[in-house]
């Protein structure tokens, strides 16, 4: 039974440390949360490549998205808004493989 219970810890572990590896996007954040009018996404890409970033309130309503291409690094990218109400939204970043999402909140 103990040979059982590590093995599967083992397998766990393995797998969680592959899946680490395979993340090309990391450090997804925001300068200023909450905010009004602007604030500042930023993330780290291991990779230059396409992504998609996408705002989304909390009704599932698209609020934008844009696609850019991320460089190697970190990446940062101004956000303004003038349509959105006051309230919680999501943002996320997506690669092919990949997809990364947090919230903020608008005042």
């Amino acid at each position: 039974m103990a040979k059982k219970k590590l093995l599967c810890t083992l397998l766990l572990a393995t797998t969680f440390m592959c899946a680490q590896k395979n993340k090309t996007i990391k450090e997804l954040g925001l300068k200023y949360n909450p905010f009004r009018i602007e604030t500042k996404i930023s993330f780290k890409s291991i990779r230059t490549q396409a992504v998609t970033l996408s705002v989304i309130d909390i009704l599932g309503k698209s609020i934008l998205i844009d696609k850019i291409i991320a460089h190697k690094g970190m990446n940062n990218i101004a956000f303004k808004h003038n349509i959105l109400s006051p309230g919680m939204y999501l943002y996320a970043i997506e690669t092919s493989k990949e997809v990364l999402s947090k919230r903020f909140v608008v005042k």
